[in-house]
């Protein structure tokens, strides 16, 4: 009984998967909402095959309607703009320091963006916090 399962197993051929399609054209920077996007039957090699993937997530590049939206062309939603002004936080133990920066860069929570103190001018590098400040790490 065992080989007759076995068999049809082996006859039944590979699980079918779904990809996720845009419903609709989404421009650069447009953060995919539940009605953006669908299940489609199929797959394509590197799109994403979960709608949990990319809702919520903001698109990096441009992606047209009825076509597969690739787990790479999605990131996080930017939280930090390019010239904004924001929060510049250094930590170090008990230490804290605090300072204002200008954003080299765009970025979303865990990003690394490029950070200019516009009191000393000196350019940092730091990560986006989820509420829109950066961290800069000591450096080791």
């Amino acid at each position: 009984m065992r080989w007759v399962l076995c068999i049809a197993a082996c006859l039944a051929g590979p699980a079918a998967a779904d990809t996720v399609v845009a419903l609709r054209s989404l421009q650069a920077r447009t953060v995919i909402a539940a009605g953006d996007v669908t299940l489609k039957p199929g797959t394509v090699a590197g799109a994403a095959t979960r709608l949990e993937d990319v809702i919520g997530r903001e698109t990096l590049v441009a992606v047209f309607k009825d076509r597969p939206v690739f787990a790479q062309n999605a990131g996080a939603p930017t939280l930090v703009e390019r010239n904004q002004i924001v929060p510049l936080i250094f930590t170090s133990g008990t230490l804290l320091i605090s300072a204002e920066g200008r954003a080299l860069g765009r970025g979303g929570e865990g990003d690394l963006i490029r950070i200019m103190n516009t009191a000393s001018r000196a350019t940092v590098t730091g990560m986006v916090m989820p509420d829109g400040s950066v961290s800069v790490r000591p450096n080791r």
